[in-house]
């Protein structure tokens, strides 16, 4: 009976043994999981960081690629006003042929009416 008690015992105590490991290697594996699963996750949240940068950088260059047509644009408005402008003085009469650039000093420009006089200041 005593031997059937030190058998017994044994393997109470190698059963006791195997149920810590398991419980120590289910331990590591669901700690091991965990940071495998927080790792994917790290890296899913620096890729979506990274994509929205990306885009919100494609969005600033399109942005500003719109302005600068949009300037653009403004400036060959501008150009074609002052053309039709100029083509409207010399039609009438306002400028003559030849005549070039703006006129060279105030005193010498025309008057138009309602128009306030220069303001004169000392220098």
């Amino acid at each position: 009976m005593d031997s059937f008690r030190k058998g017994f015992s044994a393997a109470k105590d190698g059963v006791s043994a195997a149920a810590e490991k398991t419980k120590t290697g289910v331990g590591e594996a669901a700690s091991k999981t965990r940071d495998g699963v927080l790792f994917v996750g790290n890296k899913t949240k620096d890729s979506l960081a990274s994509s929205v940068n990306t885009v919100a950088q494609k969005s600033t260059e399109q942005a500003n690629l719109v302005a600068d047509s949009a300037v653009s644009g403004a400036n060959e408005v501008a150009q074609a006003t002052v053309d039709g402008v100029e083509q409207a003085a010399l039609a009438s009469g306002l400028v003559k042929p030849g005549e070039e650039g703006p006129v060279a000093d105030e005193a010498d420009a025309p008057k138009v009416e309602g128009e306030a006089e220069p303001v004169q200041t000392a220098s």
